[in-house]
């Protein structure tokens, strides 16, 4: 029986990411070993639920201690030795650069990365001093470069990453693919009724500067001034990224009245109870959150970045804004506000798109082949 490791630093993103990845593969009799260094009962549950073999690895998320990161690899290596899968599959930066090494030392006879989006250290204005984002960029330069030339192919989602990593010299292009977004069921993401008046725009994100978050407070703000009854809400929960926001940044929102926010919670609820889907990220890879909210018939209010760009037809099913602009993501907004009548119409054509690039079966067929089951 073929054998997979997929490699992550977070135990939640198996399910709520690979779920069907992993039930396609176990579907095929392929046993799967889900590696992650933060499991607890209930996200063990759901991945023994779908049929893999869970199992723990040491791994900080993100701490750069060189000695911790080197104990990590070296324990994943024995890990990897003592399994023998015929692949590997890491994703996350860490589990890519690490990862990778990890199964080259360990002899897996196929290494397959898979870098869904370049992340804060390769978008600028992310609570980083400059000298502190050139540093860590060329460590992080260094350690892909390495571990990627030990990789027999890499995935990305968009052609703007693959761009620029071949341009640094940090990728060899004959090895990489695109995959485009990594799917969903259409099936459970299923069209939602537009709900009735006021209009409400959602963002869910991990509350990084880099998601827009701020942009995306301050255009309610503006929006707000005018027709006070739409409403702003915001999913996610904190964050340890160095870009992370504070619980008081965000709550000065709640308290003044501008945006509502549950807190990290399932987005589905929130999603059909919207009317128009906003991601201001400065970058992305191709964001599974817009997929989401095009396949239940949301139009989309995004940036002009790559990743986020894959994801709208201008005034197709929603509208492309400059990142970083405050001004044109409220105008954009306003747009929805001021006639209602485009939300449906856009939100069609969203699940249209969604439909034709995005369907989670067809996507795990192509990844299955990449990955040489």
């Amino acid at each position: 029986m073929r054998t997979i490791c997929i490699i992550t630093s977070q135990a939640f993103s198996l399910h709520n990411f690979r779920g069907p990845l992993i039930r396609d593969l176990v579907a095929a009799n392929i046993t799967v070993y889900a590696l992650a260094p933060d499991y607890d009962d209930a996200t063990r549950a759901k991945i023994v639920a779908l049929g893999a073999v869970s199992l723990d690895y040491t791994m900080s998320r993100t701490g750069m201690n060189p000695w911790h990161d080197a104990r990590a690899i070296l324990g994943l290596t024995v890990l990897l030795r003592l399994l023998q899968p015929d692949v590997t599959l890491g994703y996350f930066i860490k589990p890519v650069i690490y990862g990778t090494l990890a199964a080259w030392l360990a002899g897996v006879p196929h290494r397959v990365a898979m870098i869904e989006g370049l992340g804060y250290v390769f978008t600028q204005s992310v609570g980083l001093s400059t000298w502190q984002n050139r540093l860590l960029k060329h460590l992080v330069s260094t350690l892909y470069k390495f571990s990627l030339s030990n990789a027999h192919q890499i995935i990305l989602l968009n052609r703007d990453d693959l761009t620029e990593l071949v341009s640094a010299r940090l990728v060899d292009g004959r090895k990489a693919v695109i995959l485009g977004g990594i799917g969903v069921d259409l099936a459970e993401w299923s069209i939602a009724p537009i709900p009735a008046q006021p209009v409400t725009f959602l963002l869910a994100a991990r509350l990084l500067r880099e998601k827009g978050v701020i942009e995306y407070a301050e255009a309610a703000r503006l929006v707000k001034a005018q027709y006070p009854e739409v409403r702003f809400v915001l999913l996610g929960g904190l964050d340890p990224n160095p870009g992370a926001l504070r619980q008081e940044d965000v709550q000065s929102w709640v308290t003044e009245g501008l945006l509502e926010w549950p807190g990290h919670v399932a987005v589905k609820p929130w999603l059909a109870n919207a009317s128009v889907f906003v991601l201001p990220s400065y970058r992305e890879g191709l964001p599974r959150s817009t997929q989401e909210a095009m396949a239940m018939g949301r139009p989309i209010i995004t940036t002009d970045v790559p990743g986020c760009r894959d994801t709208v037809q201008e005034g197709v099913n929603g509208f492309l804004v400059p990142p970083h602009d405050v001004n044109a993501l409220a105008h954009a907004m306003l747009r929805f506000v001021q006639d209602p009548t485009l939300i449906e119409p856009m939100g069609m054509e969203s699940r249209r798109i969604a439909e034709e690039r995005y369907d989670v079966h067809q996507v795990n067929a192509r990844l299955m082949k990449i990955l040489g089951l």
